[in-house]
């Protein structure tokens, strides 16, 4: 038999055989001509290649945007797909394609809105005082300021240091040793007043791996940079959110940004958490706590003494809007909890309340006690982390007898007795079933 000419993978892709160049092969029925794309797909295809000189979208069909976007190039600039393209396949591809990690439903599931947060918080992270222009932030406000309703910055960069001898250097420390920071941050206060759907602002004063160039003033907020940051916080209309945490902040500046945030129409979440807040600083969060509607107030691990204690225990006996109070890890002793605690017979709105890990012991248990058995909205309250003792919890133990709304009470490593433990857990585990059957009847009647 003679060796066949025929090639097994011919049938695959017989336009490519220079034997089969006949248009019509009816014997073989695997072959066929490459079709014509539709009139419709080659114009949906000349838009998105000319995208960038005539837009356009707004005339085209749902499937035919979805076909658009699929197709347009991530690299197109932002002042032409901003206003026009939207949320959807492009954002999703222009997000995935830049960042590794691109969780949406903390964006409300848009991946629009994930683009546009992300993408000004990464110009105002990389931003270098003195080095990075202002217009490069400034020109993509008008494109951004829409869609921008949180910035989450975990960074802020300082000006870039000139070298100096080793001599010069060693004898400035040895003569200014006792000087704070001399290096400012980025200027907040040429961009807050220009995002007018800015929501929430979550900021750290750091550098991240700074590696061998670590200096401690890579970690705290100048005197200039609280100055124009709380100029930059009262212009800012539309905040509910603010949370600065782990940035040194002392009660000098903890007093001049509250000042500028007093009255303030919005603002409803306050995060000052691991910072060095003293009393003087917590007298002015008391402060504010009388002259705003503040839901949420977050004081965990600072420098907070009775002092401090009583001042926000004054502001609580007169507060209608405070749901919750974090006040954690710091030095009340039992002058502040006492006094926290006689101020909550005296509040209807509080809702949390969280005293772990502040040196308390059993006569802020019997105080306490006294609140969790008249107090008729407290539901959740966290003491964990202090030497209550077997007096303590029985106080406790004797008031959770009478109390059917707290559906949290964390009494852990704090020297009460296994039994006075044991039954507050089953009177609160006895609480939560009745409210989430309650919760039940009202959907029902819904």
């Amino acid at each position: 038999m003679s060796r066949s000419s025929y090639h097994p993978g011919a049938s695959l892709n017989p336009a490519e055989n220079y034997k089969k160049g006949r248009r019509i092969i009816a014997e073989e029925p695997d072959w066929y001509l490459p079709l014509v794309p539709c009139l419709s797909k080659l114009c949906l295809q000349s838009i998105i290649k000319n995208f960038e000189v005539k837009q356009i979208f707004e005339e085209l069909k749902p499937s035919e945007k979805e076909f658009v976007q699929e197709g347009l190039p991530t690299s197109l600039p932002l002042n032409v797909t901003a206003n026009l393209i939207t949320d959807g396949v492009y954002w999703k591809r222009c997000c995935e394609g830049r960042w590794d990690l691109c969780d949406v439903s903390h964006y409300g599931n848009s991946w629009k809105r994930m683009f546009f947060e992300r993408h000004m918080e990464d110009i105002i992270e990389l931003f270098i005082p003195e080095v990075t222009e202002t217009k490069k932030i400034l020109g993509v406000v008008p494109i951004c300021k829409t869609f921008v309703k949180r910035l989450d910055i975990s960074q802020l960069l300082p000006p870039i240091k000139e070298p100096q001898a080793e001599e010069e250097e060693y004898g400035s420390e040895l003569l200014g040793s006792n000087e704070g920071p001399s290096i400012d941050h980025f200027n907040f206060n040429i961009l807050l007043s220009k995002l007018t759907n800015l929501e929430e602002l979550h900021l750290v004063y750091r550098v991240k791996q700074c590696g061998m160039n670590f200096e401690w003033q890579m970690f705290e907020m100048t005197d200039r940079d609280c100055e124009s940051l709380a100029t930059a916080l009262k212009s800012c209309k539309t905040l509910k959110l603010f949370r600065l945490h782990e940035s040194h902040i002392d009660d000098k500046k903890c007093r001049l940004l509250v000042k500028h945030l007093l009255d303030h129409p919005s603002l409803r979440k306050l995060d000052f958490s691991y910072n060095l807040i003293g009393d003087k600083g917590t007298r002015a969060i008391a402060k504010l706590l009388a002259r705003s509607k503040l839901e949420t107030l977050n004081m965990c691990c600072n420098e907070i003494r009775e002092h401090g204690a009583k001042a926000i225990a004054h502001a609580l006996s007169n507060n209608s809007t405070l749901l919750s109070l974090n006040l954690r890890l710091n030095r009340l002793g039992d002058e502040g909890g006492q006094a926290i605690g006689k101020a909550l017979l005296n509040n209807n709105t509080l809702l949390h309340l969280h005293l772990g890990g502040n040196t308390l012991t059993a006569p802020t248990a019997i105080a306490l006690a006294k609140v969790i058995a008249q107090n008729k909205t407290l539901k959740s309250i966290n003491i964990s982390c202090n030497n209550l003792g077997v007096d303590g919890g029985k106080a406790l133990e004797e008031a959770m007898s009478y109390n059917t709304i707290v559906t949290e009470c964390d009494i852990r490593k704090t020297e009460v007795d296994e039994q006075s433990v044991s039954f507050i857990n089953q009177v609160v585990w006895t609480n939560k079933v009745s409210e989430k059957k309650k919760l039940t009847q009202e959907n029902k009647t819904k």
